[in-house]
């Protein structure tokens, strides 16, 4: 079995910080979580851990991108059932939703190491939630009135808007709202 090099190692110690970021933030949430705390959790001092990322805010960009990649790999089904799924499954961890809006308030600002992460996920992210529509539009599933391009844009505009309000009243049901408003806006899917 060849060894691993330095690179390889490197890259294999990071997904671990990142795992256990990820673990530790939807926990105990994003406000109640240190850098230092999650550099003890894997056995760094807290600039070993910042060697790995470059600065604080950059870690938790990396947090988020972990995240959606976990978020993509458990998407199944039409577009709008896939979405209120995964917005159901995000109320189970609601420090990750705390450090998203925290860092959507704070990519507003195009020098801040999420700016550019934010625009790449909602370019991406509304480009394949309108594609999906789409492609219910060619099986008659979807109306072909309805702008493809619009509903991702507004779905996912509403999507965050739910997740900050939910943030301030978790008895709010974000999916009911999602599956409401699609129902209103489309129809049944």
């Amino acid at each position: 079995m060849a060894k691993r090099g330095p690179y390889g190692k490197g890259i294999e110690r990071r997904e671990q910080i990142l795992d256990a970021a990820l673990r530790t933030i939807a926990e105990r949430g994003y406000l109640a979580t240190s850098v230092a705390e999650l550099a003890e959790a894997v056995g760094l001092s807290q600039g070993g851990l910042l060697h790995y990322f470059g600065s604080k805010e950059e870690l938790f960009v990396a947090v988020l991108r972990k995240r959606d990649e976990i978020d993509v790999a458990g998407l199944h089904g039409p577009a709008p059932a896939a979405f209120v799924a995964l917005v159901r499954r995000n109320t189970k961890v609601p420090g990750l939703i705390e450090l998203f809006t925290h860092m959507q308030a704070a990519a507003a600002d195009p020098r801040h190491p999420a700016h550019d992460y934010m625009l790449e996920r909602y370019r991406a992210g509304t480009q394949a939630f309108a594609q999906a529509l789409r492609a219910m539009q060619q099986d008659g599933a979807l109306s072909r009135q309805l702008d493809p391009d619009a509903a991702a844009t507004m779905f996912f505009a509403l999507a965050d808007g739910l997740q900050t309000r939910w943030l301030i009243d978790p008895a709010i049901d974000m999916a009911a709202q999602l599956e409401d408003a699609w129902r209103r806006y489309a129809g049944d899917y």
